[in-house]
């Protein structure tokens, strides 16, 4: 866990037993914002800080009466730029949409998040449009991975600016998006803790969309129950912090086609040890097969579902202001614009056949276990080169698209050594397992938490 990132479980004693108060905790997120030395300028698009105050104020005068609105009350939270903000433009980390008008309300996540008494620091950057699990954003600048700033390495994307206010103590916890790893990448590679739910578990209302088929919304933060606490909030399903499998009674498969292919050594050490004291905690862990997973790139070949879906989105934009694009993003859209009605409709023949038959792998497992990403956070200087961008990107996005793909759920949690290069490690389960997959992750956390 990252020094400046403590759980919000240790927020909330904190709060209730007055040893902080909400207001202290926004100005220690906005002194680490505005330090000229370090990543605020890169990790947030805007940042509200006098509302900040003017909500922490409220809430810490709630709570001295008694009626705060909920446990995390106070708490700050960064919100990812793609999100609508009432009264505030939402440009999903463009230039495009940077003079659209503001939003009326909020987006239903939000919403809910306010509710419960989050208080918004302002708007995290993003890839734009979260089009690359890579970070980089030519507008606005890309935050640096916390990991190793004297090389300077990309913080994984989209929701690139939401992990680095994690890691840095510019919030407490992080809203973001997942369509093919944008949680979990960016988690993984700055060494926290990021969440992908079942896509209908939480609604995307009001959050400007890649791909209506896969987007999904989840928390990135410092431990499974920090993101099992937003999901809660998120979904409105009841949270159980204290449910675990025990680690004896864990079937976990260890897939072999693809999620193990160009393994940095970092990666691969780091994941081999986990395994390994999985299985001398009692885990049941056993390789399979799941050969299905060699056929996603065939099936995706046309540009899938985010190239069909974000095409039509864009079409008018990129007629009229496609200048005002990232190239390496525009020329992803740009697939669409070759997918016919009967392109996306075999799309979604193949994509249902593929789960059914996947899914039938779980029946003999709990869930399956593979590093989050293959390597550990690349430097921004190995990026430089268009071809080397769109390899590394499709490097970074395989492993966790798989389970955007299967409609599953995923988290991804650190495993790396402590003071080493952070190392993701991704469980995964089925459509609608959210609640078993916390459960099981909780067990996991535990044990390489007691190196």
């Amino acid at each position: 866990m990252h020094l400046l990132a403590p759980s919000l479980e240790s927020l909330s004693a904190a709060l209730a037993s007055g040893r902080t108060t909400s207001r202290e905790l926004v100005e220690r997120c906005l002194a680490r914002i505005t330090d000229p030395s370090g990543e605020g300028a890169r990790t947030y698009i805007r940042v509200d800080a006098e509302e900040a105050r003017h909500a922490a104020d409220r809430i810490d005068q709630a709570r001295a009466r008694g009626d705060a609105p909920g446990p995390y009350a106070g708490i700050p939270i960064s919100i990812k730029d793609l999100f609508d903000i009432s009264g505030e433009v939402t440009a999903a980390g463009s230039r495009v949409l940077a003079d659209a008008e503001p939003a009326r309300s909020d987006a239903v996540a939000v919403a809910r998040l306010r509710k419960a008494g989050f208080v918004i620091m302002g708007r995290s950057n993003m890839t734009e449009f979260a089009y690359s699990g890579l970070g980089l954003n030519p507008h606005y600048g890309t935050p640096s991975n916390p990991y190793d700033r004297g090389t300077g390495r990309i913080p994984g994307g989209s929701s690139s600016g939401a992990a680095v206010s994690v890691a840095d103590g510019m919030a407490a916890v992080a809203l973001g998006t997942d369509t093919g790893g944008s949680c979990r990448i960016p988690a993984a590679l700055t060494g926290l803790t990021g969440f992908k739910p079942t896509a209908s578990r939480v609604p995307t209302t009001g959050a400007f969309p890649l791909s209506t088929t896969l987007d999904s919304i989840g928390g990135i933060g410092a431990t499974v129950n920090c993101c099992a606490i937003v999901d809660g909030v998120l979904s409105g399903d009841p949270v159980h912090l204290h449910e675990r499998i025990p680690l004896a009674d864990l079937r976990i498969g260890v897939p072999q086609t693809a999620v193990l292919d160009g393994l940095d050594r970092h990666v691969a050490a780091a994941f081999q040890a986990t395994l390994h004291r999985l299985a001398q905690a009692g885990a049941r862990v056993v390789e399979l097969p799941f050969a299905e997973f060699g056929e996603v790139a065939a099936i995706n070949a046309k540009g899938g579902f985010t190239a069909a879906e974000s095409y039509p989105l864009h079409r008018d934009m990129l007629a009229r202001r496609g200048d005002l694009y990232d190239p390496r993003v525009k020329t992803r859209i740009e697939k669409g614009a070759h997918m016919t009605p009967e392109d996306v409709a075999e799309l979604r023949t193949r994509r249902s056949d593929w789960i059914r038959r996947v899914s039938r792998h779980f029946e003999a497992i709990d869930l399956i276990a593979c590093p989050t990403t293959p390597v550990i956070a690349p430097a921004f200087s190995e990026l430089d080169d268009d071809d080397a961008y769109a390899r590394i990107n499709l490097l970074m996005l395989r492993n966790p698209t798989f389970i955007n793909f299967l409609d599953g759920c995923a988290i991804s949690l650190p495993c790396h050594e402590p003071g080493s290069a952070p190392v993701g490690l991704m469980l995964a389960a089925t459509h609608g397992q959210d609640r078993r997959l916390f459960a099981a992750a909780r067990a996991v956390e535990d044990l390489l938490a007691a190196r």
